[in-house]
C-alpha cells in the first residue's frame, strides 16, 4: 500500500483517537466537581445546574467522538479494501476525493505517471494540462467526477507526442473513465481508470478493411452477387449485377429494392414466387429473365444458398447470378439453347412439371407452382397435393407414361393448397428430356374459371327454365288465384262469424293464399318477383326477429346470436330478408331432431377476404354477411351440389316442399348477393349469406327514418275509375269490390277497348287500374296513349310478374303504383285510396 494512503489514515485516526480522549478528560473533570459540590453542602443551585449540564454535554461529546472514531475505522476499512482492490488491477488506477486530491494510486498508475512508489503522483485531471485537445476531455471527466456520475473519454495521442503514454512508432488510443464510489463510507470519492486500447482498435479497423477489400471484391467480381429475404427485399447488390441491370449502387442498400422490381414475369405473381422459391430453399438454381432499366430482358442463372434458423425461419440469401447473354459463355450454342428453354419453361401460361421415376416432383415451373398454392414443391409427391380421391387414376396415367404410351387420358384434381384450384392434369413420358431419374412431364391447365362458369350456366339454366315456368304460369294461375281470393272476401261481406258458411269460406281463402305463396317462391328463385328494398343494419334486423326464431327453434334448440360491431348498411327488401333467415333457420332447427346449438352471426370483409374463403365468383367489392351454423346432421357433397333445386328436398313426404333454399337463393341473387353452404357428415352446415355492402347519403338515412303508420280503416272513397282487366272472373271481382267502397268504376276488357272507351265518355278519369300483360294491346303501351290525352291521371298496375319486368318498357320518368297478384279486397281498396290522396 502506498505511503499518501498511510499517511491519510494515520491522520484520520489520530484525529479521531483526539477526539475521544478530550471528550472521556472533559466528562471525568465535571463528573468530580459534580460529586464534591453536594459534600460541601453548597446553596448555588444555579452552580450545580450549570455544572449538570456541563456533563451531559461531556458525556454526549464521548459518545459523538466514539461513533466518529468507529465511522472514522469504517471508512479506513473501506478505502483500504478499494485500494487493495485497485492494486491488484493491471490498468492504471487511482482513488481521489472529488476535488482531485489522490487519496491511492495503484503501482501502474504509477508507473504511468512516472511517480516514485514514496512519493505523492500527480492528480489525473492535471496530466494533460499542457495540451489544449487532450485537457478538453480530461475537463469533462473532471466535471463528471464533482458532479458524482461515470463519464468516458478516448484519447487520440499522435505518435512521437510528449504527452503521457505517447509512442514514437504509432498513434495512442486511451481510455479514460470516472466512476464514483457508491458504497460503504466512499461517496465522496471517486476511480479514475486509464486504458490503453490501442491493440483492440487496430483488430477493429484491420477486420473493417478486410471486410471492405472482400466487398471491393464482390463488387468488381466477374459474376454477379445479391442478398435478399424470404420476402424478396435486397439488402445487397454487386456492382456488377447493378451494372448489368443499369441500377445506382446506392439504390441497392436502401431496402426498398425488391425481387419483383427486376425479375421479369408475366405478372406481379411469377415475381413473388420467385422471392418465395429463393427463401424456401437450402440450395435452388433456375434460369430466369431479370429486367434492366432501359427495358431490356438479361437471361441469367440464379444459385441460391439459404440458410435457415433454430426457429427454422429462412435467413437472408447468398445469391450467386451467372449472365447467359451472348459473349459470356464458351459454350455458345450449349447456352443458346438453354437459355431459350428456360425462357419457354419459366413463362409458360401452364404449368410444367417434372416428376422422377417414383412421382417425385424434381423441377416445375412458376404457374405450376402459383395454381398449387404452395411455396416448395422439389422431392415431394405430386399426389400429396391434390384429393386422394384422384390419387389412383392419377397414378394408372403416370405408369401409362413410365411405359411410353401414347393417349394418356387426362386427370382432373382439386388441389388441396392455396385457392384449391381445379386443374387438368396432362401426363407425358420424359424420354427425349435430358434429365437424369426422370420419369414423367406433367403438364396443368387451371380450369377453375372454366369449371365455376359451368356451374354458374347450370344454375342459371336451371332457374331460367324454372322462371320460365314460373313466369308462364304466374300470370294465369294468379288471375285465379285473384278470383277466388276476391269473391272469398266477398261472400265474407255477407256472412259473419256466427254464419254455418263462414269456416267453410276461410277455408278457402286460407288455401287460395297457400297457393299464392307458392307462386310467389317459385317467382322468388326465378328472380322474379317485386322488391322493395330499404337501407337498414343486420344486426338490428336480425334483432327485431329474435323473439320470433326463438320461437320456430323450439325448446330443444339454443339459439346464440353474435354480432360485429360498426357493421356496415345494406340494402334489402326487409321482408324478403326476413323470408331468408326464416327458411335457413327451419332447415337448421330440422336437421337438428335432438336438439342442438343454433347460432347466427355477422361480418364484414372484402373480395380479398372472399378470395382467402375460396370465392373466386365474388366480383370485387365489400361484403356485409351473416351465418346460420347448427350442429346437426350435415350433408354429403352429392345432396349440397343439388339444395338450391326447385322442389329438391331431403325431408319426409309432406314435410317440406323443396323450396325454402330455392327461394333463398334466388332472393339473395336479385338482392345483388351471394349465398354459400359448407356442411360435413355427422358434424354440422353453416349457410353463409354475402350482401354488397352499402354507402347511404344522409338523405336516405333520414327518408328511411321516417315510419309512416298506415291508420287507415276507412277504405271506401269518390271518384271515377277506369279498370282494364282482361280476366272476367278478376275484371268482374275488382269492378264490385271498388263499387261497394263508394267508387264509379268503367270496365275495359283490353287497352284497345279502354281507349275507346275513353274517347266515348265525358267523364273525368281520376285513377286507371289497368293489368299488364292483355291481348293487342298490353298495359304500358296504352298509358302512353293516354298520356297524350290525360296528362296527370294517376296509374295502378296489377300484375301476378315482377314490378321490374314492365317497368323497362315504361319512359323512365313515368310514376306510377304496383300493386301485384294475387290481392285480396282490402288490399285493393287500400291501394286505391293512397294513389287517390297522393
Amino acid at each position: 500500500m502506498s505511503d499518501e494512503l498511510e499517511d491519510a489514515l494515520r491522520e484520520e485516526t489520530g484525529r479521531g483517537r483526539i477526539i475521544v480522549t478530550v471528550a472521556l478528560c472533559l466528562v471525568l473533570a465535571l463528573t468530580a466537581v459534580a460529586l464534591a459540590l453536594p459534600a460541601r453542602e453548597t446553596s448555588e443551585p444555579l452552580l450545580v445546574s450549570v455544572l449538570s449540564v456541563l456533563a451531559v454535554i461531556g458525556m454526549c461529546s464521548l459518545f459523538l467522538g466514539a461513533a466518529g472514531s468507529l465511522h472514522f475505522g469504517r471508512r479506513n476499512a473501506d478505502v483500504v479494501h478499494a485500494a487493495r482492490l485497485s492494486e491488484a488491477i493491471p490498468t492504471p488506477s487511482a482513488i481521489c476525493t472529488q476535488r482531485g486530491q489522490v487519496i491511492f494510486a495503484n503501482a501502474a498508475y504509477r508507473q504511468f505517471v512516472g511517480a516514485s512508489l514514496s512519493g505523492r503522483p500527480e492528480a489525473p485531471e492535471y496530466l494533460y494540462s499542457g495540451h489544449a485537445e487532450l485537457s478538453e476531455c480530461i475537463y469533462r471527466l473532471s466535471l463528471a467526477a464533482r458532479e458524482g456520475r461515470e463519464h468516458t473519454e478516448e484519447l487520440r495521442i499522435p505518435a512521437g507526442s510528449d504527452a503521457l503514454g505517447n509512442s514514437k512508432e504509432h498513434t495512442v488510443l486511451l481510455k479514460v473513465s470516472v466512476r464514483p464510489l457508491r458504497e460503504g463510507s466512499g461517496k465522496n470519492q471517486v476511480l479514475w481508470r486509464i486504458e490503453d486500447v490501442t491493440s483492440e482498435r487496430s483488430q477493429q479497423e484491420l477486420a473493417f478493411v478486410e471486410l471492405q477489400n472482400m466487398i471491393d471484391y464482390l463488387d468488381h467480381a466477374p459474376a454477379g452477387f445479391y442478398s435478399a429475404d424470404a420476402n424478396g427485399v435486397i439488402h445487397y447488390m454487386n456492382a456488377t449485377l447493378a451494372g448489368w441491370l443499369g441500377i445506382e449502387l446506392g439504390e441497392t442498400t436502401s431496402g426498398q429494392l425488391n425481387l419483383s422490381d427486376i425479375v421479369v414475369g408475366k405478372d406481379s405473381r411469377i415475381n413473388s414466387d420467385l422471392a418465395a422459391r429463393a427463401g424456401g430453399e437450402t440450395v435452388e438454381t433456375f434460369d430466369v429473365d431479370l429486367s434492366a432499366r432501359d427495358g431490356s430482358s438479361v437471361p441469367v442463372r440464379i444459385i441460391h444458398r439459404v440458410r435457415f434458423g433454430d426457429d427454422g425461419r429462412a435467413g437472408d440469401s447468398q445469391s450467386l447470378v451467372l449472365n447467359r447473354q451472348a459473349g459470356h459463355d464458351v459454350s455458345e450454342d450449349l447456352r443458346v439453347a438453354e437459355v431459350r428453354f428456360a425462357r419457354f419453361f419459366n413463362s409458360a401460361p401452364i404449368g410444367i412439371a417434372l416428376l422422377d421415376t417414383q412421382g417425385q416432383v424434381i423441377n416445375a415451373n412458376g404457374a405450376f407452382a402459383r395454381m398449387i398454392g404452395e411455396k416448395s414443391l422439389r422431392n415431394k409427391p405430386l399426389t400429396s397435393f391434390f384429393d386422394k380421391e384422384k390419387h389412383a387414376e392419377f397414378e394408372r396415367s403416370f405408369a401409362q407414361a413410365n411405359d411410353v404410351q401414347a393417349k394418356i387420358a387426362a386427370v382432373e384434381v382439386r388441389f388441396n393448397k392455396g385457392k384449391h384450384n381445379i386443374a387438368q392434369l396432362f401426363v407425358s413420358p420424359s424420354e427425349n428430356l435430358d434429365q437424369d431419374g426422370a420419369g414423367a412431364v406433367v403438364y396443368a391447365v387451371d380450369v377453375t374459371e372454366h369449371r365455376e362458369l359451368e356451374q354458374k350456366f347450370s344454375q342459371s339454366s336451371k332457374m331460367q327454365a324454372v322462371g320460365e315456368l314460373a313466369g308462364g304460369i304466374a300470370h294465369d294461375f294468379n288471375n285465379v288465384l285473384t278470383a277466388i281470393i276476391g269473391f272469398s272476401d266477398l261472400l265474407l261481406t255477407r256472412h259473419t262469424p256466427g254464419d254455418p258458411s263462414f269456416q267453410d269460406i276461410m277455408n278457402i281463402k286460407q288455401n287460395a293464399n297457400r297457393a299464392a305463396n307458392l307462386v310467389r317462391q317459385l317467382l322468388a328463385f326465378s328472380r322474379r318477383q317485386t322488391l322493395r328494398p330499404t337501407i337498414l343494419l343486420l344486426d338490428e334486423a336480425l334483432s327485431d326477429m329474435k323473439v320470433l326464431l326463438e320461437r320456430l327453434s323450439g325448446e330443444r334448440v339454443k339459439l346464440t346470436f353474435k354480432t360485429t360491431a360498426d357493421l356496415g348498411y345494406v340494402k334489402v327488401d326487409v321482408n324478403q330478408l326476413e323470408q331468408v333467415i326464416m327458411n335457413l333457420a327451419v332447415n337448421a332447427r330440422d336437421a337438428m331432431p335432438n336438439g342442438g346449438s343454433l347460432t347466427l352471426a355477422t361480418g364484414q370483409l372484402t373480395h380479398n377476404d372472399g378470395d382467402a374463403l375460396g370465392r373466386g365468383i365474388m366480383p370485387a367489392g365489400e361484403y356485409v354477411y351473416f351465418t346460420v351454423s347448427d350442429e346437426g346432421t350435415g350433408m354429403s357433397q352429392d345432396v349440397l351440389d343439388k339444395i338450391y333445386d326447385p322442389f329438391f328436398t331431403t325431408k319426409e313426404i309432406g314435410k317440406g316442399t323443396g323450396l325454402g333454399l330455392s327461394t333463398v337463393y334466388g332472393i339473395v341473387k336479385q338482392t345483388g348477393g351471394f349465398v354459400f353452404a359448407d356442411s360435413e357428415l355427422g358434424k354440422g352446415t353453416t349457410f353463409t349469406v354475402l350482401l354488397p355492402r352499402y354507402y347511404p347519403t344522409k338523405a336516405e338515412l333520414e327518408d328511411d327514418a321516417i315510419v309512416v303508420e298506415d291508420k287507415t280503416t276507412d277504405l271506401s272513397g269518390k271518384g271515377t275509375i277506369l279498370l282494364v282487366e282482361d280476366e272476367e272472373a278478376v275484371r268482374t271481382f275488382a269492378v264490385r269490390a271498388l263499387q261497394t267502397r263508394g267508387y264509379n268504376v268503367l270496365e275495359a276488357d283490353s287497352g284497345v277497348s279502354a281507349l275507346e272507351l275513353l274517347e266515348s265518355v265525358d267523364q273525368v278519369i281520376d285513377l286507371v287500374v289497368s293489368d299488364v300483360v292483355m291481348p293487342e294491346m298490353d298495359g304500358p303501351t296504352m298509358l302512353r296513349e293516354i298520356r297524350k290525352q290525360n296528362q296527370n291521371v294517376k296509374v295502378i298496375f296489377i300484375s301476378g310478374h315482377a314490378e321490374e319486368a314492365f317497368e323497362k318498357n315504361l319512359d323512365g320518368n313515368e310514376k306510377f303504383a304496383f300493386l301485384p297478384k294475387p290481392f285480396s279486397l282490402k288490399q285493393l281498396a287500400a291501394k286505391v285510396k293512397e294513389s287517390l290522396r297522393a
